[in-house]
């Protein structure tokens, strides 16, 4: 390992330090949540460029380093570019069954969603006006 490559070693918890609060708290956010099913579904290591969240760059680095300082992920750097993958033998070994349970009810929730009509507007959402071509 060369010097500058040291130097681009982020720190990870180790598998005693990982605390479940801290996991479930990483997993509770949609947007981390989306990450680590995108992670899950991948055979290969992901760059943090490959996810595109509708929030900006800084929030995405945000929600990446709880993910990472909760021991849900692992990051290391090839290049410039930071390359992620779950801890999913940490997560098993530490909480049997946790990744997989949470992974299935993100998936049932967002097949549910999917399958429900689009919410009607509600009162206050509502144009103060009748439409145009109502008539009167």
């Amino acid at each position: 390992m060369t010097e500058r490559d040291t130097a681009r070693t982020l720190p990870h918890p180790e598998p005693a330090q990982i605390r479940l609060d801290g996991v479930l708290h990483a997993l509770s956010d949609p947007m981390r949540l989306s990450i680590v099913r995108d992670l899950a579904a991948s055979e290969a290591e992901l760059a943090c460029s490959h996810f595109v969240l509708p929030v900006t760059k800084s929030t995405t680095t945000h929600h990446f380093r709880v993910l990472r300082e909760s021991g849900v992920l692992r990051q290391t750097y090839r290049g410039t570019a930071k390359m992620n993958t779950l801890r999913r033998q940490d997560l098993e070994a530490l909480f049997p069954g946790l990744l997989t349970s949470v992974l299935t009810a993100a998936e049932a929730e967002a097949t549910r969603l999917a399958d429900q009509p689009a919410p009607r507007p509600t009162v206050s959402e509502a144009p103060p006006y009748p439409p145009a071509d109502s008539a009167r």
